[in-house]
């Protein structure tokens, strides 16, 4: 089996829009301080009027992708950034750094599929994870090779699923980093293709019946770009292998009172049971049950509110294993029966305890996968939901796995922390003995470096969990280069986890530090709610307030401070950096949602509105996120701290407008001495999939501007 997690694939991020003019006219914004000459950007006239006040929104034109105009605007900005990161005279030494560390096997855990073993593996600097497969003693021999697909390495495999025996597999492949997809399927003897590629397919997973056919779902193309249009009424479709996709069947998401944005679906391994989650935004789902022994019978609602989250877990029979925060905000696993599977008749299996549960199944058993302060802690429990034992776990940081079919032998489990490069161990479920199966050789030793966990008191005084990881070596008087990171949103917990690139930054002397912010998940629903939508400012203020910790216990100083975060948690960096300026030197928005009064009205962003509430909710939820969103505050004449985002053209999550448009705001009213520059991967997406060579690239440059602009001439610790 799996984790549990909400059927449906949920996408965490989007953005926005249009405008006129030619963006490579000779009028240019100047920063003489740095010899820099921005891009001109044409200021349109478009205004919104909300509530009614007027809102000018002067870079709509940006929007539009698929204009010749930000083209043009693209490419004159990268021209100017990659300018700057080439006088850096430590880049190219950083970039060899990140490609030496980078260069080691990797192997992932050991999967069965028929009568193959499946594992994945790079040699160091693949672009794309192979994946292999060896039949007994035999040797392992290469099954996919995501590495072919294009000839950038921005092709991946997205995801792959076997059918029932094993005998066939679906995998999507994601193009240029893209959220749209594409279905596969082959024969696993033979490697040929069965029937046509499957497309335009969005946020799905597959999920086989039998060897006959699999289950996926997705939106009809929208109209205008595909990569920035929005995308709202998902839907669930049948595909018959050997049938044309014109033909798939249409199974819930049509009909009046199914429309959903986000929907997906999970068959019982016995091939009984169809279970469709359906949800209109990140949190909160309803569940339904179809029994597919009975062909032509309807959905049966086990939860027909999205007020709570409810994820099948696994089946035994007629009894279902259910997670859910229903009444538990930490979650708990229940038992329903297929018959009356409804919240009134739940059997309580694993109750709810003062720590978030996350929950897997394997070999018949239960494990119990619990968030302790942000660390984890695994307890195994059997069907009956009696303890078999708390699993005995490398040391203190994240462990995941602890998956397999029902009648698996062997499990697996992968351990990591912020200095301990991601293992796998193997566990007898029977007896709970584990044993180290691949460790990988990094290079890169654990003893010389300190990862310890602090609490700090927030604005409010509230108290924050803080990871905060350097060399030994170091000393603590305000003089480090540090980079501190957040997410804060979505219920997502930051757990510790190993970076190749993390590590480059330690050991060229930086600390590097994560807080447990308020938005995520590290406590349970009551910690989300404390940082969604008129609580947000909360999120921003527990990072302000980490930031201001650091430099009081002089691990930093102001001006040594970066801060770095990604899609929400690059609307974190960019809002704490313009609301608190001063307190950071450089910071680093990512693919971020910067543009909060438009953000829901492209791809699929109006499913975040649980996280950040609409302009258009009501008065007072518009002029809370007026007062927040980076592209409306950046003040004329502030000095801001040295500022590099970036984005990617292919992302159709957050689209880049998001961007374009702060970076137009940053560079025309920055008062300051500092760079406000835009660095734009080309066909890359939102991040996942992105080529090795691509994140080396970007880590490098990343790493550079950060270490330049805190005034390095040289790099800290050679």
């Amino acid at each position: 089996m799996k984790y549990a997690v909400p059927l449906f694939t949920v996408a965490l991020l989007t953005a926005c829009s249009g405008g006129q003019s030619d963006p490579t006219e000779a009028n240019q914004v100047t920063d003489s301080s740095h010899n820099l000459s921005y891009p001109y950007t044409a200021r349109g006239d478009v205004v919104d009027t909300y509530f009614g006040q007027p809102i000018a929104d002067p870079y709509r034109w940006l929007e539009d992708d698929r204009s010749s105009e930000t083209e043009a605007w693209v490419k004159a900005q990268n021209e100017l950034t990659f300018s700057y990161l080439e006088q850096i005279p430590y880049r190219a030494d950083i970039r060899q750094r990140l490609q030496d560390s980078w260069n080691f096997e990797r192997l992932g855990a050991p999967f069965i599929e028929g009568d193959y073993t499946y594992f994945y593996r790079n040699d160091g600097l693949q672009n794309q994870f192979v994946l292999y497969r060896q039949k007994g003693d035999a040797e392992p021999e290469v099954f996919l090779d995501p590495n072919t697909f294009s000839d950038d390495g921005t092709t991946s495999m997205a995801t792959i699923r076997f059918s029932r025996d094993g005998s066939l597999a679906a995998y999507a492949i994601s193009e240029g980093g893209s959220d749209w997809r594409k279905i596969i399927v082959i024969d696993t003897e033979s490697g040929e293709q069965i029937g046509d590629v499957l497309v335009d397919i969005k946020f799905s997973g597959i999920s086989w019946v039998g060897n006959e056919g699999f289950y996926y779902s997705s939106y009809d193309k929208p109209d205008g770009s595909e990569l920035s249009a929005m995308t709202d009424q998902h839907k669930l479709y049948y595909h018959q292998l050997g049938t044309p996709q014109s033909e798939d069947q249409v199974i819930f998401g049509a009909a009046p009172g199914e429309e959903h944005r986000y929907i997906g679906a999970s068959v019982t391994e016995d091939d009984r049971y169809l279970l469709v989650s359906a949800a209109v935004s990140t949190s909160g789902n309803k569940l339904f049950l179809k029994d597919l022994a009975q062909p032509e019978a309807g959905f049966t609602p086990i939860v027909d509110t999205t007020d709570h989250d409810v994820s099948f877990l696994t089946s035994q029979g007629e009894e279902l294993f259910l997670v859910t925060n229903h009444e538990a905000p930490n979650r708990r696993v229940v038992v329903a029966q297929a018959s009356k599977p409804q919240p009134e008749y739940w059997q309580e299996l694993i109750p709810q305890t003062g720590h978030v549960l996350r929950a897997s199944t394997g070999a018949g058993f239960i494990f119990a996968n619990y968030i302790v302060d942000a660390v984890a802690q695994v307890k195994q429990f059997d069907y009956e939901g009696q303890l078999v034992r708390q699993v005995d776990l490398p040391g203190v940081g994240s462990a995941g796995g602890f998956s397999g079919k029902s009648d698996a032998d062997t499990l697996y489990f992968s351990f990591t922390n912020y200095i301990s490069p991601g293992s796998i161990f193997e566990l007898d479920p029977q007896s709970g003995d584990t044993e180290l199966y691949n460790r990988p050789e990094t290079g890169f030793d654990p003893a010389n470096y300190t990862s310890e966990q602090v609490f700090y008191t927030s604005k409010d005084g509230t108290r924050i969990p803080m990871i905060i990881s350097y060399r030994s070596d170091i000393e603590q008087d305000g003089t480090n280069p540090t980079i501190l990171y957040g997410y804060g949103g979505f219920n997502v917990s930051l757990t510790p986890s190993f970076s190749v690139s993390n590590a480059v930054w330690m050991d060229m002397g930086g600390v590097y530090a994560v807080a447990n912010i308020r938005g995520g998940g590290e406590y349970g629903k009551d910690w989300h709610d404390a940082g969604r939508q008129l609580n947000r400012q909360n999120v921003f203020d527990d990072f302000i307030a980490a930031g201001e910790y650091l430099i009081d216990k002089k691990y930093t100083s102001a001006e040594k401070l970066a801060i770095r975060g990604g899609s929400n948690g690059g609307l974190l960096v960019a809002a704490a950096s313009i609301q608190r300026p001063e307190l950071f030197k450089v910071a680093i928005p990512a693919v971020g949602v910067l543009d909060m009064l438009r953000y829901h009205t492209f791809t699929a962003g109006a499913g975040w509105a649980h996280d950040y509430g609409t302009a258009e909710q009501s008065e007072e939820m518009f002029a809370y996120l007026r007062g927040y969103s980076p592209v409306h505050n950046v003040q004329e004449g502030v000095n801001h701290p040295a500022t590099m985002v970036t984005t990617a053209d292919h992302d159709d999550r957050v689209v880049p407008a998001h961007s374009f448009k702060y970076i137009a705001e940053l560079q025309a009213k920055d008062g300051g001495q500092n760079p406000q520059l835009i660095r734009i991967d080309v066909n890359a997406g939102h991040g996942a999939g992105m080529p090795v060579s691509m994140i080396i690239d970007q880590a490098a440059d990343v790493f550079s501007f950060t270490l330049y602009n805190m005034g390095y001439k040289e790099l800290p610790k050679q």
